[in-house]
């Protein structure tokens, strides 16, 4: 669709609903504190508008505003949001538009009802009374010096049911004082070019109005129909100027337009100005992405467009050669423009330009290693179930292993796990392991609540009396993945474990069609990277507790030799 002459007259505003649309998505729980450091992230990235909840619903949202009273706002506008008046009440006494007034922020947005459904069945008012509605309720804004912005709530169904009244709706906004006329997709469901036809036809209807005064045009849509990103794009094609999206896509049922996509594209692949000027601060994008996650304590998607940590991955063989050579052969950004990275997956799928590139984006350079070989051994592991693309710390050890200089820290002798639950007693785990360091074999126990935290427990017990660097090594995540589901209780499973160390994290993997021997392998990985990368030495500690009788007389005479030339030992 051609653009609107006047494209440059005004730029496209983006209007940030996160703080109040984003928190309605399913297991999204902002506190205030969490709110307030959303709010001066969105204001520091620039955004210019920053909606922050709906006092006249909830005490924290009332919190809110009055905590933002004290803030010094750099560049965002705050804005409050509610509903028009009751059907029963005048506007000034009316308990939600008196809420609105008291949060004092510049900005109130409010929303009214455009399909006659909903005015007759979910309000019980008739068409006329919610026109007045409509109308008192910007006036009463207005008249006390907020900028009014109004929401048309379902516009597009109710464009769709009764097109005549639904322009009514606009135009009693529009006569009271509001200067910017949001056109909602509220059920998600519209699809763009019916979109595209409904914005066209309000805009030619209002505009040819006499005397009308200018008005600027929004979009809100949501994502029920996996179109909100792309309504909003093509909206603002047509000429809107103002739209209203979340961080993340974050909302209610499927979510909102991702504020975070539509930026992007908006300020990469159109030359229409924008606020945040240019689109902000766009290598910024991808942290602005993940700190309202963490924030919002939800897992960051990682297949998200732009910002996720598979946007710019490359698992399949051809891809991985192509990007080798040339980049951008299967890139439609640069990924460092919007703060991510571009990756090379190492699979099965992949051949050696993956795996010779991934490994020299994790810092190998393979020598001695042939990596058309490295990559026979990758794809006969994943037959067997392992999976490298999730667990890029056993990666760089297969590499590791691999070269000629390679001396393992410690070996896993054998161990045994035991689970007995008697009548009348608590489940008991109980693990036992020897350890082989440096010609020493170290026999140790544990107990845990399960299997595998008596393995993991027992087996950390004995690798930290000979590194003790292992102390602050903790285990962040566990994850079990049965591949032939069709083997029953005798599939072959695959175990990913998370690790970390302070800011350092990594993953490793096992496989095993025994659960707690895959699960062994995993433990063991992540130990030895934790051992690899922090550079730990072999400090032989004293409270070690069962060896051999010969390995004992050596460490003792070894003890004694570290005490005669003067080392303090442990």
């Amino acid at each position: 669709m051609t653009e609107p002459t006047d494209r440059t007259a005004a730029p496209v505003v983006l209007y940030d609903t996160t703080l109040r649309d984003g928190t309605q998505g399913e297991n999204i729980i902002l506190s205030l504190a969490d709110k307030l450091r959303i709010a001066r992230m969105l204001d520091e990235y620039g955004m210019p508008y920053v909606e922050g909840g709906w006092p006249g619903s909830n005490p924290k949202d009332i919190e809110f505003f009055a905590a933002a009273r004290s803030i010094r706002w750099e560049r965002a506008k705050l804005a409050s949001f509610g509903s028009t008046r009751h059907r029963s009440n005048r506007p000034e006494d009316d308990p939600n538009l008196r809420e609105l007034v008291a949060a004092e922020t510049p900005v109130v947005t409010i929303f009214g009802k455009s399909w006659l459904l909903h005015v007759t069945e979910v309000l019980g008012a008739t068409p006329a009374e919610n026109l007045a509605m409509i109308a008192e309720s910007i006036g009463f804004l207005v008249d006390r010096g907020r900028e009014a912005v109004y929401d048309a709530e379902h516009f597009f169904d109710g464009y769709k049911a009764d097109p005549d009244y639904a322009l009514a709706t606009l135009r009693a906004a529009r006569q009271a004082g509001a200067r910017s006329l949001v056109l909602c997709d509220t059920n998600g469901g519209t699809l763009t070019d019916e979109l595209l036809d409904i914005v066209t036809t309000t805009r030619a209807a209002l505009e040819t109005d006499p005397d009308a005064p200018a008005v600027t045009w929004g979009i809100h849509t949501h994502n029920d129909a996996e179109l909100a990103v792309a309504n909003s794009i093509a909206a603002v094609r047509a000429g809107i100027r103002h739209v209203q999206a979340t961080i993340n896509g974050y909302g209610e049922r499927c979510g909102n337009a991702n504020m975070v996509s539509v930026l992007a594209n908006l300020a990469l692949k159109t030359d229409l100005p924008l606020l945040p000027v240019g689109g902000g601060e766009i290598a910024d994008l991808t942290d602005l992405s993940r700190s309202v996650a963490e924030i919002a304590n939800v897992a960051p998607n990682d297949y998200q467009p732009f910002v996720g940590r598979s946007a710019f991955a490359h698992k399949g063989g051809v891809h991985g050669a192509a990007v080798a050579k040339v980049e951008r052969s299967y890139q439609h950004v640069d990924p460092v423009r919007v703060g991510n990275e571009g990756r090379l997956v190492v699979s099965e799928l992949g051949g050696k330009a993956n795996t010779q590139l991934r490994a020299a984006q994790l810092g190998h350079a393979l020598e001695g290693v042939d990596p058309k070989e490295l990559s026979k051994v990758i794809k006969q592991l994943e037959a067997e179930g392992l999976a490298f693309e999730g667990a890029e710390a056993s990666f760089e050890l297969l590499i590791r292993r691999r070269s000629a200089e390679y001396e393992a820290p410690f070996r896993i002798v054998d161990f045994t796990v035991l689970v007995e639950q008697r009548e009348g007693r608590e489940l008991l785990a109980e693990a036992t392991v020897k350890v082989e360091v440096a010609g020493e074999v170290l026999h140790t126990a544990a107990d845990g609540n399960g299997p595998v935290n008596a393995l993991d427990a027992a087996l950390r017990k004995a690798l930290r009396a000979f590194y003790p660097q292992l102390d602050g090594v903790r285990l962040v995540d566990y994850k079990v993945r049965i591949l032939d589901g069709a083997a029953a209780t005798g599939a072959r499973t695959r175990v990913v474990i998370d690790s970390a160390d302070g800011p350092r994290t990594w993953s490793t993997m096992g496989s095993d069609t025994n659960i707690i021997a895959a699960s062994a392998v995993a433990l063991a990985d992540s130990l030895e990277y934790a051992i690899w990368k922090s550079g730990a030495e072999l400090r032989r500690r004293d409270e070690r507790h069962f060896t051999t009788a010969k390995v004992a007389a050596a460490s003792d005479a070894a003890d004694g030799d570290r005490a005669s030339s003067g080392s303090t030992g442990r």
